[in-house]
């Protein structure tokens, strides 16, 4: 009798999950395996806000299993050291696992299959487990991926979609291999408050709901920051308790122009996941380099830390980045905004942003985040290299009435009465006594700012 040992990494669910389904083809016991590898913890990779949202997932998956008859494996230390362990244990002939795309994957899937076939055991990497189009399956003439979104957007929308398999009637494991104990968030520090449950079960009623109720609305509501009319399904995008095929393929079927918006905006995943798979230095570097001389020095940090804490003195800036330290996740506009602010008014790095992204988002992907800060620095894929928000006129036109502002910053609850639109205008306090709201003063005036960048991006000669 066959067994076959199904490792777990960014695909956290029992409903369409390819190695499973490959591995119980052969109709002998499978071990469901996942390893929390210390070299994740290591590359700084394992934030609070996601190792608490990983412990659900878990929880939630051995739940799963054990409905189908079997349990979750759960093991601890290096991965290939675990994996082997685990084989040997289990006399296993062979791995089923979802294929990676970061240079840390790659790295991990190629000591992997070099430890088991000194054992004689295969490895079978899974494409299209962690995305809906898998990186690579379409590329532009003379050129191994797509450097800008709207024709990759084209070719990838006429990829035929695999029908999404349901979960496995039923699979055995073997009774002698040992598990610790699933992980917890109870003893995790640096949690925020506010972070979202998660695992399979939430992930899956998560995106019922939303499709069914809020998906027709989307086209017109999405950048609505205080209607908070998004799917929020990012972060189980990331960790796989939903699959980005199914997303896609249950999306397509329901129909209507929101639901085509939210297809489009899931294709910039797969989108910046070809990308990094073909230039994996661009999770440090940039794409294009604008021959940036970022700002440094003692004014550079500071300014970096108020915007960190959301007391720049712009009041969306503020309130996205205390949405992100209650939440451990952020509206995406208010990621563009609060991206743009840092690298284009305050002129900071884009990588000292990226960073503190992932220290707190639950969504937060190697690809996903580098990414999108780098086609917001400028130095990414972004055909307009130079554009700058305007933190002041994007308040504006999507918190019109100063909902989101004053329900995160509530210091500034009582600004602008019936003019919602004044508690933009950080030079606008109606009367509002300023020391009495412990709000800041702006770091730097909006002109200003846009004056430095443009001088260092040499669009302006300097003065």
């Amino acid at each position: 009798m066959t067994v076959s040992v199904v490792l777990f990494t960014s695909d956290l669910r029992v409903h369409d999950h390819p190695p499973m389904r490959a591995a119980l083809e052969g109709g002998g016991e499978v071990v469901p395996l996942f390893v929390r590898d210390r070299a994740v913890d290591r590359a700084g990779f394992a934030a609070p806000n996601r190792l608490a949202f990983l412990a659900d997932c878990l929880v939630d998956l051995d739940r799963a299993l054990r409905r189908l008859g079997g349990r979750l494996v759960v093991r601890s230390g290096d991965l290939v050291e675990e994996v082997s362990r685990a084989v040997r244990q289990a006399e296993a002939e062979e791995v089923h696992m979802a294929a990676g795309y970061t240079a840390f994957a790659r790295a991990r899937e190629a000591r992997l299959r070099q430890a088991l076939e000194a054992r004689g055991c295969r490895l079978h990497v899974h494409e299209g487990v962690c995305t809906a189009v898998p990186p690579g399956d379409v590329t532009p003439q003379g050129s191994d991926h797509f450097a800008v979104f709207t024709p990759y957007f084209r070719r990838w929308q006429a990829e035929p979609l695999r029908t999404p398999l349901p979960a496995p009637q039923g699979l055995r494991v073997p009774a002698a291999l040992r598990s610790e104990e699933l992980p917890g968030r109870s003893g995790l520090s640096g949690v925020s408050p506010g972070l979202a449950r998660g695992g399979e079960q939430e992930g899956r009623e998560r995106l019922r709901s939303w499709l069914s109720h809020h998906a027709h609305a989307y086209e017109q509501r999405h950048d609505d920051l205080a209607g908070d009319a998004t799917s929020r399904l990012s972060a189980h995008l990331h960790f796989g308790t939903l699959s980005a095929g199914e997303v896609v393929f249950r999306a397509g079927r329901s129909g209507g122009a929101g639901a085509a918006a939210f297809v489009r905006q899931v294709c910039w995943r797969d989108f910046h996941q070809q990308v990094l798979a073909a230039r994996p230095e661009a999770a440090g570097q940039d794409y294009r380099s604008r021959d940036d001389r970022w700002r440094r020095g003692r004014e550079a940090e500071a300014d970096l830390s108020a915007w960190r804490e959301g007391r720049t003195g712009y009041p969306v800036v503020d309130a996205a980045m205390r949405q992100l330290a209650h939440e451990g996740w952020m509206h995406n506009r208010g990621r563009l905004v609060a991206a743009s602010f840092l690298t284009k008014t305050l002129y900071v790095d884009w990588r000292e942003g990226a960073r503190h992204f992932l220290s707190l988002l639950v969504d937060g992907d190697v690809a996903n985040n580098q990414l999108n800060w780098q086609w917001v620095a400028g130095t990414g894929t972004d055909t307009r290299p130079n554009r700058v928000l305007n933190p002041v006129l994007q308040g504006r036109r999507y918190d019109p009435d100063g909902a989101y502002v004053r329900r995160w910053v509530p210091e500034l609850a009582g600004v602008g009465g019936l003019d919602g639109a004044a508690v933009h205008e950080p030079w606008r306090r109606s009367g509002l006594d300023r020391a009495a709201c412990d709000y800041p003063d702006p770091l730097i005036a909006l002109p200003d700012g846009l004056a430095r960048f443009r001088h260092a991006r040499g669009l302006v000669p300097q003065g």
